[in-house]
């Protein structure tokens, strides 16, 4: 079988775009919101650009030739794993210009390298541009985590990007509050795609699922504020013992960010204080928070395989979709994605984000907590390493699915699992509610 010649025009096309990005983003910032570290919970912006460069030396440069087993990971300072956010700030990080520097010169050997790629090559890294989308996708989740430091950044309010860049008006559809049904089966979940997809994304998996609802709209500020105002933050009922717990750890009353102004909710969005807008789905709640809100809502959250049933499920043609709203890729004009805005959007903002079960607004706007924890599927294999998944499942982490305002369309779809621990509220994280059903 002739393997397909990989598309290096448009994989550098791609590359440098990822690139401009990346450059945009820290472009209006000064020196010192490059390099001084904002939170523990977060590198140093410098970290940031200096390990993008070192994923993307060490994956198209160093390995690029191999199978993809066994090959040699990061190391020195920006082996992550070596040394957690919390004390990056520590390390000998070179400054902004040293690491735009690296940034420009790995790209450099990057496409001289491309010019001498067999574009027929039938290695596991190279069949199907696998290696070029990790690296793509990597630097992409990179911009998100940027957009999460930044919105922890105190200071004037962040001049990057700007808002609402697409011209779209925000929606004005009235929240339901209603869910979807599914009557249970055998339905297929993850995918064997192996040019895109994380090993953790595989394989393509036939599960039975039960009879379940779940809500057709992401859980919106307008509830989060009944449930506050209904004392969900003080009534324990609501509260799994490690919720109670990590509650009286943080004093935790509102969804962070959140702060009340003469008896009105407002929040603080990448340096912008804005009051909290009812309509939009609430964001920057820990796993804890959604689990109250659920628990009290007589409801529970989905599990991942729910969420994707709801997402993907064509129950007319009996297969899954790569999105809601079909196998098209992701923009947007599709969903909220690609921080067109610095936040999430009413419902409506994109008519077309609607799932074949009738779920609106899943990819986009918010990543939704799920009940699951991050475990492998049968037949897991990890590749091309270990310490992308594998080192990560176990109990510790819940899954979040559908990605947020701030992902980039290459770095979502249907079967993409993103994981954090469950006290984690910085990231762009909502939910929504699912309960069982009768079939």
């Amino acid at each position: 079988m002739t393997v397909p010649a990989l598309p290096l025009g448009l994989l550098r096309d791609r590359l440098g775009e990822a690139r401009s990005r990346t450059l945009e983003l820290v472009a209006p910032l000064s020196d010192s919101d490059v390099t001084r570290q904002h939170n523990p919970l977060m590198s140093p912006i410098v970290w940031d650009l200096g390990h993008i460069a070192h994923f993307e030396e060490v994956w198209l440069l160093e390995n690029i030739d191999g199978a993809g087993s066994g090959a040699e990971g990061l190391r020195g300072i920006y082996d992550a794993f070596r040394h957690p956010r919390a004390t990056r700030d520590r390390l000998p990080l070179p400054d902004r210009a040293t690491c735009l520097a690296y940034l420009a010169d790995v790209r450099r050997a990057v496409l001289r390298r491309m010019e001498r790629i067999d574009s027929h090559a039938d290695t596991p890294l190279l069949r199907g541009a696998y290696v070029f989308n990790m690296v793509l996708q990597h630097e992409y989740q990179h911009n998100e985590t940027i957009l999460q430091t930044l919105q922890l950044m105190e200071g004037e309010p962040y001049a990057g990007l700007g808002g609402n860049r697409c011209g779209m008006e925000q929606g004005n559809e009235p929240r339901t509050g209603d869910m979807v049904h599914f009557s249970g089966g055998d339905v297929f979940v993850g995918t064997d795609d192996r040019s895109q997809a994380y090993d953790n994304e595989r394989p393509r998996t036939r599960l039975r699922v039960e009879p379940f609802r779940i809500d057709r709209h992401p859980v919106d500020n307008a509830a989060f504020m009944d449930f506050i105002a209904a004392g969900g933050y003080r009534t324990n009922a609501h509260w799994s013992k490690a919720g109670l717990a990590w509650r009286a750890r943080e004093r935790a009353e509102a969804p962070l960010f959140w702060f009340r102004r003469d008896g009105v909710w407002w929040t603080r969005a990448m340096g912008s204080e804005v009051p909290v807008d009812p309509a939009l789905p609430v964001c920057h709640v820990s796993w804890y928070e959604a689990d109250a809100f659920a628990r009290r809502a007589g409801k529970r959250l989905p599990t991942e395989a729910e969420w994707e049933v709801a997402a993907s499920w064509d129950p007319v043609r009996e297969r899954a979709v790569l999105y809601p709203w079909g196998d098209e890729p992701a923009t947007p004009t599709h969903a909220n994605l690609d921080a067109v805005r610095s936040g999430p959007a009413r419902p409506g903002s994109h008519p077309g984000n609607i799932s074949p079960l009738g779920c609106y607004g899943m990819i986009g706007d918010v990543w939704e907590w799920t009940a699951s924890r991050f475990l492998p599927y049968p037949g897991f294999q990890a590749f091309p390493y270990r310490e992308y998944s594998e080192v990560f499942f176990g109990e510790e982490y819940r899954v979040l699915r559908g990605g947020s305002w701030a992902t980039r369309p290459g770095a979502i779809r249907n079967t993409f699992r993103n994981w954090d621990f469950p006290q984690r509220r910085q990231i762009f994280s909502g939910f929504r509610c699912a309960s069982d059903a009768k079939s």
